[in-house]
C-alpha cells in the first residue's frame, strides 16, 4: 500500500500500515540486519583472507587483506548491502513498495538521475581542484603515501573503484538520507526532525575525527536532506555521493594511499571552507532545474 497522493517524500511510510508504533519495529530489525550484514560480509573477508594466506602482516591490525586494494573491496561490499536491507524492511515491514524509498514515484528516475550527474561531476571535480589547490602547500597530495603503484595495480584499483563505490555511496543515501527519514516520518509531521537526526548519525558513522571534518559531514547532510525533500528522491544525493567517493578514491588509488584509515571526518578546516559554498551551490541549482523541469516532489 502506497502513501496517499500528494504525500512528501518523508511521508512515503504513511500508508496506514503498521499501527501507532509500527515504525518501531522497522526501525529496529532493519538496523540490526545492516549490522548483522555488515558483520557477515568482514567475517567473510577475514575467511577468505585466512584461507589466502593473504591477511595483514600484524596481528592487531584492522585490515582484512595485506593488499590495499581487496580490503578496499571488502570494505565497501560490507557498506553496499544496506541497500536490499532497506528496500525489504521498506517491503516486508513497511508494506510499501520498496521503490518508494527512492522516490516519490515509486522508483529511481534515471533521467533526472543523469541530468544531476551532468552537474554534480564538473561541480565536484572543481571543489577537489580548489581544495588540493589551497592545501598544497601545507601537504602535497601523496606525501603519506607510496606514490604511484604502477599501472597494473592502478588500473585494478580503478577498477574496483568504479565497480563498488556507486553502491557503497547510494547505500549510505538509501540508509540516511532516505529510509531511516521515511520511518521517522511516520510519526512526525515536519521533515525536519528526521533531517536532523539522520544527518547526525551520518556524520557520526563516519567516525570520530577533526571537528571541522564533522561539522562538514553535519552541514552537507542537512543540505542533502534538504534536497531529497525538495526534489521528491535521492537521485540527486546519489550522484554527488558518487561523484565525491570516486574522486577521494581515485586519487588515493593514484598516489598509493589506498591503505590509510583516514574518512571525511578526518577533513581539514580548508574543506569545511570550500563545503561551506559547493554544498548549497550544488543543492540550491538542483532545486532550481527541479523546479523548471517540473520533477515530482509528491507523490503522484
Amino acid at each position: 500500500m502506497r502513501a496517499p497522493s500528494g504525500s512528501r517524500y518523508d511521508e512515503q511510510g504513511r500508508n496506514g500500515h503498521g499501527g501507532r508504533f509500527g515504525w518501531l519495529g522497522e526501525l529496529s530489525v532493519v538496523l540490526v540486519l545492516i549490522v548483522v550484514g555488515i558483520l557477515v560480509v568482514s567475517v567473510v573477508g577475514i575467511a577468505v583472507a585466512e584461507l589466502l594466506d593473504a591477511g595483514p602482516a600484524s596481528a592487531d591490525s584492522d585490515l582484512f587483506f595485506d593488499d590495499p586494494v581487496a580490503d578496499l573491496a571488502v570494505q565497501l561490499l560490507g557498506l553496499a548491502i544496506g541497500i536490499p536491507i532497506v528496500l525489504w524492511g521498506a517491503r516486508m515491514l513497511g508494506r510499501r513498495p520498496a521503490g518508494t524509498v527512492s522516490s516519490v514515484v515509486g522508483r529511481l528516475r534515471w533521467g533526472w538521475l543523469w541530468r544531476c550527474a551532468a552537474v554534480a561531476f564538473p561541480l565536484m571535480v572543481l571543489q577537489v581542484g580548489l581544495l588540493i589547490a589551497w592545501t598544497w602547500n601545507d601537504e602535497p597530495l601523496g606525501e603519506s603515501g607510496a606514490g604511484f603503484p604502477g599501472w597494473p595495480v592502478f588500473l585494478l584499483s580503478l577498477a574496483v573503484v568504479l565497480a563498488l563505490v556507486p553502491f557503497q555511496a547510494a547505500a549510505e543515501e538509501y540508509v540516511f538520507r532516505g529510509w531511516l527519514v521515511q520511518v521517522i516520518g511516520r510519526v512526525v509531521r515536519s521533515p525536519w526532525p528526521a533531517i536532523v537526526l539522520a544527518s547526525l548519525l551520518f556524520a557520526l558513522a563516519h567516525g570520530f575525527g577533526e571537528l571541522s571534518g564533522f561539522l562538514l559531514l553535519l552541514y552537507s547532510a542537512l543540505w542533502w536532506g534538504w534536497l531529497v525533500i525538495r526534489t521528491g528522491g535521492l537521485e540527486a544525493v546519489i550522484v554527488m555521493h558518487v561523484a565525491n567517493n570516486l574522486l577521494a578514491f581515485g586519487l588515493a588509488a593514484g598516489f598509493g594511499e589506498l591503505a590509510s584509515t583516514e574518512t571525511a571526518a578526518d577533513a581539514p578546516w580548508q574543506a569545511m571552507a570550500v563545503e561551506l559554498v559547493f554544498a548549497p551551490l550544488y543543492c540550491l541549482t538542483m532545486a532550481r532545474i527541479a523546479g523548471r523541469r517540473r520533477v515530482e516532489r509528491m507523490s503522484p
